[in-house]
């Protein structure tokens, strides 16, 4: 199984045994003492048979003695194997989805961007169901089954040669059709994922959307979505238990009932001539059941776990698709940002940015203006490393940056977005984002990032709530500049970070922002108040891609030309 996989899916099924080798190793032992179990029971059956035609209190009373202590070692060793089972089994999903999250947690922002995340929420849920049951259950119950086969065939030819050979005749049958069947089955199971990623897909839009819905009042369109991608899964999934059904249905109740009836015939006429004895029918028969069933379920267990293999590569080569950028690692400190001739077009379309040149000195302060569809904010992905297909040249720090590697660049540049995601968590761990800082210096990111009153009123203990619903708009946006100012970036893009607050809300915290002291800014801003962009040491003006305008306010405002032209409709 394992040569088939590529490197990363093996570090995967790796990671199923990691520190997990000695309850994998126990639940072995139990599954192979609980064979005998099954065989034992069967022998003293067939005694019992024996000796009711033989009689003998004695020898029945020995018996009922054996038969006690049996079903004592049965039962310590059955639940000694499913507890040892169950630690394997949980530990190893535990550290399957850990080594999982931790492969995405290393994806580039620009890869993970343009993915469908709900393709990662199923293969960590749906599929990491399927694998448990598929491939780690499963295995414990192929490794049984195998046994079970081995054990029951030696068994029957211990006992009779010519009983062992109408019951390995008889059961071509169940084993023909569990195989011809078993392809199927492992077809219409990765089916199944692919249903079930198109569903959790589809329902992340809906409640991610649910405002958007009930404005327009479009809950009936969003039923009807539901509705659509809830049937396509549950039919796949109803089609793959048909086909499981079927194969049991047939196996099982035809192929079965054809081979306990042919043995139990067989063993009747060697009875008769006096061949075997009436208890060993009695055992061949019951013998069958073991027999016929690993016949039956193996071709079906080991195509079930061939499916939970395929879901752990598509997991292993879901999290190695990756565009980081890998090159130069840069220091952090105080930086400034060039560009010079820059162009860029997203897949080869128009020109989205064109002959752009501006220089940020470092600490400075530059407003980015312009009407929408004029490049603001492809200029900011651009300088976020987000594209690498750009013309002319971006140096940051004095290094080009298609040559700082991925890391080294989010060190350097923090960005204030307008969307601003918060955790359902307490407000120091979404400042902090969970890792350790100083209380001093989270007290002061707050305070200089204006959170000194609500600090001190709620402490970094206040729990922000889902998506930041317990804090104001003003509030999540300077949880995300207190972010930055922790980090120390050197440069902090502002992406229309007011542009959903209110005036005197939105005012506050992009004084904020002009107020902070150390990096160099860089704001995108649609709000042209003159109190505001007076502030800036240039401002940079960009149509149709261009930049088309610079200076402070008062002279582009003097200028009279296409910046005035912006403020006056603003106005």
């Amino acid at each position: 199984m394992k040569s088939t996989m590529s490197a990363a899916a093996r570090d995967y099924v790796r990671a199923f045994y990691r520190d997990n080798r000695l309850n994998l190793a126990a639940a072995l032992a139990l599954t192979v003492l609980d064979v005998p179990a099954a065989l034992v029971g069967s022998w003293l059956l067939g005694r019992i048979i024996d000796v009711i035609g033989t009689g003998g209190a004695s020898a029945l009373a020995r018996l009922a003695a054996l038969c006690g202590a049996f079903l004592a070692a049965s039962l310590a060793v059955s639940l000694g194997m499913y507890r040892a089972k169950c630690a394997f089994v949980y530990r190893a999903l535990a550290q399957y989805k850990s080594l999982a999250f931790e492969r995405l947690s290393e994806k580039g922002v620009r890869a993970f961007a343009r993915e469908n995340t709900g393709s990662y929420l199923s293969l960590l849920t749906n599929d990491v169901a399927s694998i448990e049951e598929g491939y780690l259950k499963r295995g414990f119950l192929i490794v049984y089954h195998a046994l079970l086969l081995a054990g029951s065939l030696a068994m029957m030819l211990a006992l009779s040669v010519p009983l062992t050979a109408a019951a390995v005749a008889l059961s071509a049958a169940p084993l023909a059709v569990s195989v011809a069947m078993g392809r199927e089955m492992g077809e219409r199971e990765r089916a199944v994922s692919a249903g079930n990623e198109r569903f959790v897909s589809r329902l992340r839009d809906l409640l991610a959307g649910f405002s958007v819905v009930k404005a327009f009042r479009a809950e009936a369109e969003a039923r009807r979505l539901f509705d659509a991608a809830n049937s396509e899964v549950e039919g796949l999934k109803r089609r793959r238990y048909w086909w499981e059904c079927l194969i049991g249905a047939v196996s099982e109740n035809l192929c079965g009932s054809l081979l306990q009836f042919g043995v139990f015939l067989a063993g009747a006429w060697l009875a008769v001539t006096g061949e075997v004895t009436a208890g060993t029918v009695l055992v061949f028969v019951n013998l069958c059941n073991y027999l016929v069933m690993p016949i039956n379920v193996l071709p079906q267990f080991l195509a079930s776990r061939r499916a939970a293999a395929g879901l752990i590569e598509k997991l292993a080569e879901a999290a190695e698709r990756n565009e980081a950028r890998r090159g130069e690692r840069v220091g952090r400190g105080l930086a400034g940002v060039v560009l010079d001739h820059v162009g860029f077009a997203y897949g080869g379309g128009d020109p989205v940015l064109s002959d752009v040149s501006l220089a940020l000195r470092p600490g400075g302060r530059y407003a980015l203006v312009g009407a929408s569809g004029s490049g603001k904010s492809t200029l900011l992905n651009l300088l976020m490393g987000g594209e690498d297909g750009y013309t002319g040249s971006v140096r940051v720090g004095g290094h080009e940056l298609r040559d700082v590697d991925a890391g080294s660049l989010c060190d350097l540049m923090g960005l204030i977005d307008q969307q601003v995601f918060l955790f359902d968590d307490t407000l120091g761990n979404n400042v902090t984002m969970f890792r350790d800082f100083p209380e001093g210096e989270v007290l002061d990111a707050c305070r200089r990032a204006g959170l000194g009153e609500l600090v001190a009123e709620k402490g970094l203990g206040y729990e922000c709530g889902e998506g930041g619903a317990n804090l104001s708009g003003g509030e999540r946006q300077r949880v995300s500049i207190a972010r930055a100012l922790l980090r120390k970036t050197s440069v902090l893009l502002v992406d229309e970070a007011t542009s959903a607050l209110d005036a005197r809300t939105a005012a506050e915290v992009a004084g904020a922002i002009l107020d902070l002291e150390g990096p160099t800014r860089l704001v995108v801003t649609h709000r042209l108040e003159p109190a505001l962009l007076a502030r800036y040491d240039e401002i940079f003006v960009l149509r149709e891609g261009r930049v088309v305008e610079r200076g402070t306010y008062d002279e582009l405002a003097s200028a009279g030309g296409y910046f005035a032209g912006l403020c006056a409709v603003a106005r």
